[in-house]
């Protein structure tokens, strides 16, 4: 942002017919800026989803695998979960791809700023998703791994209130790790895409 610090200092002790180059100059610097973060956006939910869903397919292929959730009683669960998962993440990429292509698009300060609001809520909508669906998996494989694994029932059984303490915190770090995963991964864009959003007003307002 250095640039437009200085374009801002320029446009400020300059006016009349300068101050109209300079407001353009200053709104195709943050155009192109929240075009290229968006881009970010989307080829790192792409590449996520293609390291994660790697993982995901070893539920399908890995013969041990299978029989250990089977176990337990777990595996269609598991599968049903997979599925619908790798279904609305690429709902979520889908709508990624498309705020590129509007913000690529769009022409004015007033569309650019929705443009922006509208991608920053579908990132916040897409983290607490995966949030909510780590925390839901854990609880799942947690609870049936409890109940259908002779030792861990022993150990239920012998200490109940510590064990449940144990697994709600394993869950909960689960989540802890999840967040701060995504904190570091999407939260530096996010914040520049606000600061974006924050120089646009000024030359709205």
């Amino acid at each position: 942002m250095d640039e437009l610090e200085l374009l801002k200092k320029d446009w400020k002790k300059n006016d009349g017919q300068f101050k109209q180059v300079s407001e353009n100059e200053i709104y195709g610097m943050l155009h192109k800026s929240s075009s290229s973060i968006v881009k970010w956006i989307f080829i790192i939910s792409i590449v996520e989803f293609l390291v994660l869903r790697l993982m995901d397919l070893s539920l399908f292929y890995d013969e041990n695998l299978k029989n250990k959730l089977n176990q337990i009683h777990i595996y269609e669960i598991e599968k049903t979960v997979t599925i619908f998962n790798i279904l609305v993440l690429l709902a979520f990429i889908f709508y990624f791809y498309k705020n590129l292509r509007n913000i690529s698009a769009t022409s004015s300060v007033n569309n650019l700023m929705k443009d922006i609001i509208k991608t920053r809520k579908i990132v916040k909508y897409y983290v607490w998703y995966n949030l909510i669906i780590a925390g839901i998996t854990g609880i799942i494989v947690v609870y049936f791994q409890t109940k259908y694994d002779a030792n861990l029932s022993v150990l239920l059984d012998k200490y109940e209130y510590l064990f449940v303490i144990c697994c709600a915190l394993l869950v909960l770090f689960l989540i802890l790790v999840f967040y701060l995963f995504y904190k570091l991964l999407y939260g530096f864009l996010l914040r520049r895409l606000k600061r974006n959003y924050n120089e646009l007003q000024k030359i709205e307002y």
